[in-house]
């Protein structure tokens, strides 16, 4: 007896969760997403802090304040907040993005008043010890280290000194560079804090099972206790797009991004590729539907045109990968990863040659498979509360609402090869900075060989 094989039938077009919206009277604004039987309560609380709003020589104060953020209040040390925290099942962490702060929070349903209170706790009366900020500082001084030691970070950084100027806040890392880490004292986080740590402005969203309700009332008892500092502060509004005080410069070029940096590493057995241009951000004209779609094609996948090339047809690498970073103002276009050091040069010249090519267009069998990955994924990558309020939080924080994830799905899957070449020429420059780490002795003659432009030597 035989069996007719079953049809399978498009996956239905999903859609991410819609949110209850409420604002308390300090200013905040609560997102609750209600997540059936999700029964670990998810917070993400956003706080517009640019990193361009650091002082200058204290860049990345910000770091050291959401790194010390839960290590002791007015009412408990370090020591008694971690027992807190372990105690109740609550996970609090902080980090910081080109935005601003995020304090991410999860807990059973059940604990979610006491997790709620000792974020509040955390956010309006953090302590800043002495100790706790010194040791820090020492921590992130060490990871500086680390970070140029490793040849992929060192390449990153790189990068970033030489594709912007030297005065832009955008050319050091996120996390600071040592001489503005070292200078940090407990006084310069106070400081940040209190002009930036308020409620007015900031945004929490919060996911999980009774999260319209339970969630939402807990929210508005606790939270709603939180007063901001008193004194000037930066109007919200202005900050969530990343703007500082004096306005929202795009950022310039660099003298030096032009060309090729290499980052002397004698004796590579490998060679670190990095290199960008300038690139669109979140607010771009037309959405930014295509540019996670146009990742994919290029260097989002091993089936992608880079590995294609590099890793499948040459041997020269386990793997290149590109993607959009949006930065306010004005993002990234990146491409990075290891090559053999016998192929570096040959393989410059053919990552040069695949990017430049993919302005030329996408077969509709490429964007059809990039389109259905990006679109039909999206109900795997937003399964989990905590998923869900870590991007509705983001996408307040960058300024283009929680809606903005559901109108870049929409359009997404209205994608086409001609939009996706479109929108490649527009907003990929092609104005390269390029970065190789790696024996400069071996690969400097074939770089400059190239023609693309002078090639420096850092050692």
């Amino acid at each position: 007896m035989s069996t007719a094989r079953p049809s399978v039938a498009p996956a239905p077009a999903w859609s991410f969760p819609t949110p209850a919206r409420s604002r308390l009277a300090t200013g905040l604004d609560v997102l609750a997403y209600e997540l059936a039987g999700q029964h670990v309560t998810s917070m993400r609380l956003v706080v517009p802090m640019p990193l361009r709003a650091e002082p200058a020589g204290r860049e990345g104060v910000g770091t050291i304040l959401a790194r010390t953020l839960d290590e002791g209040t007015a009412r408990r040390t370090a020591d008694e907040m971690a027992v807190a925290l372990e105690r109740s099942g609550v996970a609090l962490r902080a980090g910081l993005t080109d935005h601003g702060l995020v304090v991410d929070v999860d807990v059973p349903r059940r604990r979610l008043r006491v997790a709620a209170e000792l974020l509040l706790e955390c956010l309006a009366e953090p302590a800043f010890g002495p100790t706790e900020v010194a040791r820090h500082v020492r921590l992130r001084r060490s990871e500086i280290e680390q970070e140029h030691a490793d040849p992929a970070s060192a390449a990153a950084i790189a990068f970033l000194a030489a594709h912007y100027p030297q005065g832009e806040r955008f050319s050091r890392p996120a996390a600071g560079p040592d001489a503005g880490v070292a200078a940090i004292t407990p006084d310069d986080v106070h400081a940040h804090h209190r002009r930036f740590v308020r409620p007015d402005g900031a945004t929490i969203a919060i996911a999980g099972e009774g999260a319209r309700e339970e969630g939402v009332d807990v929210l508005a008892d606790v939270l709603g206790r939180w007063a901001g500092p008193l004194g000037d502060a930066p109007s919200p509004g202005s900050l969530l797009s990343g703007e500082t005080p004096g306005g929202t410069p795009v950022p310039e070029k660099g003298p030096d991004a032009g060309g090729i940096v290499v980052v002397d590493r004698p004796g590579s057995v490998q060679s670190e590729l990095y290199l960008g241009c300038a690139g669109p951000d979140r607010h771009v004209e037309g959405g930014w539907a295509p540019f996670p779609v146009l990742a994919m094609i290029v260097g989002g996948a091993p089936q992608a045109r880079l590995d294609a090339v590099l890793r499948e047809e040459k041997g020269y690498t386990y793997g290149m990968r590109c993607g959009f970073r949006p930065r306010p103002g004005a993002g990234l276009f990146v491409t990075s990863g290891s090559v053999r050091a016998d192929a570096t040069v040959d393989a410059v010249r053919l990552t040069y040659e695949i990017l430049e090519r993919a302005g030329e267009g996408f077969t509709d069998a490429e964007t059809g498979d990039a389109v259905a990955f990006v679109s039909q994924t999206a109900p795997g990558r937003y399964a989990t509360a905590d998923a869900v309020a870590a991007e509705a939080a983001a996408r307040c924080l960058d300024g283009t609402g929680p809606e903005e994830t559901d109108r870049v799905l929409a359009r997404t899957r209205t994608l086409t090869a001609a939009r996706l070449r479109d929108a490649f020429r527009e907003h990929v420059s092609g104005e390269w900075t390029t970065v190789v780490v790696g024996d400069a002795d071996a690969i400097v003659p074939g770089l400059q060989a190239l023609g693309r432009g002078p090639v420096r030597v850092s050692r």
